[in-house]
């Protein structure tokens, strides 16, 4: 009972932090698919980019794909007809930070694999999002399941489309 309670406390604070960062939307499964918990989540989030001016989509796209991605790749895409840029890499939990977080939250901190999407705000200069991936896995960032996980992830943000109600 503990642990739950636990690893609830620390889902609402990452949730607050999300939102005081800009975030948006949070996307998590809470029923297993086939029998299997799919520890998978993104969150959505709005990003200070150029909010003081405009600045060209083709130009924030080529600064962030010179950005340094440690042990990861950083593509130049197309999301809904806009470019935009896919960063994957892999993250270990810090080790420093964890030695002070709750028992329950130590025990669950694992590898992951993580994929972001950033792209413009259609009709909207100055305006920029950021579509953040994160899973496990099945606990091999190598696995075929854990592909499947990302690829998943990659379909959905390939749907995405831009509406005005």
């Amino acid at each position: 009972m503990r642990f739950r309670l636990d690893m609830r406390r620390q889902m609402e604070k990452q949730a607050r932090a999300a939102r005081r960062n800009g975030g948006l939307d949070l996307y998590l499964p809470v029923l297993p698919r086939g029998g299997i918990f799919l520890m998978a989540s993104f969150i959505v989030a709005e990003m200070p980019i150029g909010q003081d001016h405009a600045v060209p989509p083709q130009a924030v796209i080529a600064q962030l794909a010179n950005e340094d991605v440690p042990g990861g790749t950083a593509t130049k895409v197309d999301v809904a007809g806009a470019p935009a840029l896919r960063r994957a890499y892999r993250s270990t939990p810090d080790a420093e930070k964890l030695s002070s977080a709750p028992e329950a939250v130590q025990q669950a901190a694992l590898p992951t694999r993580r994929v972001e999407y950033v792209l413009p705000v259609a009709d909207d200069p100055g305006r920029w999002i950021s579509i953040n991936f994160s899973t496990p896995g099945d606990g091999d960032l190598e696995s075929e399941f854990t592909d499947v996980l990302v690829e998943l992830f990659d379909a959905v943000v390939g749907t995405f489309r831009w509406s005005y109600e």
